[in-house]
């Protein structure tokens, strides 16, 4: 069996170093660049993550470089996270461990935690807007990452929807004007969508100890990774993230429908096998051109 194992990693490397190559190449190609991330410093920045990790996955990077800057950096968690099988946990014991590792996580990444913890998969909408609702008028960010309907997992799209609703009640309250920047959680934004990269060092020792405190959720933890070394290779970097940036309005309006049920159907996220990567990136090519005109429309 560690001859096996050992068997896989020399696979995977391979055929992820092969995909880099061929980013690489495609970025020559294209000459496509999004804009740079950079930020003036001073600024509150909040996180809305679906369940413990999807913080790291999506942007630990970028939120490193706005800690760095003396940007206030605060992660909502919203799910307990506690449905994850890794462990082969129960529920109750699976949520308390996830608890600790994004309490680990955010330390690395110099953000405060805002644990809402909702049971994962049995919570209910109004419950999350009203917590979402008092998130926003409490902190009043000027940037807020946020998950999207770019996405296959009912959860993601679920807390996407209840942050657009609460979104709706604090601007029509507040009048807030916060910038939205969609972040990916294994299903990538990809040219169609991004408007915004980061680059980010893949060997940042913070950046590599925020995403190994997730030890219940490596196998997802390496897809990000793994992502992060293919946009840098198309933007001529070590590593990146990538963002799809707009008003918040326009999020508001981009997730104000109920989540589409079809999801899990039409995105597929990165997996654990290096070999397939690609797929991820060219399946939903067409809802994401359909999603994007959505916005131009309006």
């Amino acid at each position: 069996m560690p001859r096996l194992r050992w068997l896989k990693r020399i696979i995977q490397s391979a055929f992820a170093a092969l995909w880099a190559v061929g980013f690489r190449i495609r970025g020559h190609l294209t000459h496509q660049r999004p804009t740079v991330w950079s930020s003036p410093g001073g600024e509150r920045i909040l996180v809305v993550a679906p369940h413990p990790d999807d913080e790291v996955i999506g942007c630990a990077g970028t939120l490193l470089e706005h800690h760095r800057r003396g940007d206030r950096v605060r992660v909502c968690c919203v799910t307990d996270g506690g449905q994850s099988r890794a462990l082969g946990l129960a529920p109750s014991e699976m949520a308390v461990a996830r608890r600790g590792e994004i309490d680990a996580a955010t330390r690395e990444l110099g953000a405060e935690l805002e644990w809402l913890g909702l049971p994962e998969g049995e919570w209910c909408l109004d419950v999350a807007v009203g917590r979402l609702t008092d998130s926003l008028e409490r902190f009043n960010p000027h940037i807020v990452y946020a998950p999207s309907r770019v996405d296959f997992h009912p959860e993601h799209q679920r807390v996407a929807h209840a942050l657009a609703e609460a979104l709706r009640t604090v601007r029509e309250a507040t009048k807030l004007t916060a910038e939205f920047r969609i972040y990916p959680s294994q299903v990538p934004l990809t040219s169609v969508l991004t408007n915004l990269i980061v680059p980010v060092s893949l060997d940042d020792p913070r950046l590599l100890a925020s995403l190994h405190a997730y030890r219940s959720q490596l196998g997802s933890i390496e897809r990000g990774w793994r992502h992060r070394r293919y946009l840098g290779a198309r933007y001529g970097f070590s590593g990146a993230e990538e963002f799809w940036c707009m008003a918040a309005k326009h999020y508001e309006r981009l997730h104000r429908r109920s989540p589409n049920q079809r999801a899990s159907q039409i995105f597929r996220g990165v997996r654990y096998y290096a070999w397939s990567d690609p797929l991820a990136y060219l399946r939903g090519r067409s809802e994401r051109r359909r999603l994007k005109a959505v916005l131009e429309e309006g």
